[in-house]
């Protein structure tokens, strides 16, 4: 008994910093379906410490139409996913992408200057 050893696994689990790739293909769809539309011009990707974000431009301007982001250190469990709006309002929060988008009505929202 004296040589014997606890050997734990503390190896922190490891965490999404991006969009994983189901992710990714439910943003995408949408995208292409609204760029098909006309309503969507060109997307852009930010990241930061906190969370990242899929960034939707309706024309080629300073500020995105739409952010799609995922927060990676969320307070609550249904903050997970946030939609914002041009001026940075949130839309919708879900704790799941696909119901996050499939509870918008994307053609209805567009911006009013």
């Amino acid at each position: 008994m004296k040589h014997l050893k606890l050997i734990v696994n503390n190896h922190p689990k490891k965490v999404d910093i991006f969009f994983n790739k189901i992710e990714l293909k439910l943003i995408l769809n949408l995208y292409a379906k609204m760029v098909s539309n006309g309503e969507w011009k060109d997307y852009g990707l930010s990241s930061a410490k906190k969370e990242v974000s899929f960034n939707v431009y309706h024309r080629a301007s300073e500020y995105p139409v739409y952010k799609i982001t995922k927060n990676l250190k969320p307070k609550n469990e249904s903050e997970k996913y946030i939609i914002k709006d041009g001026s940075n309002k949130i839309i919708n929060n879900s704790e799941n992408l696909e119901t996050a988008i499939k509870k918008l009505y994307w053609k209805k929202l567009k911006v009013v200057n």
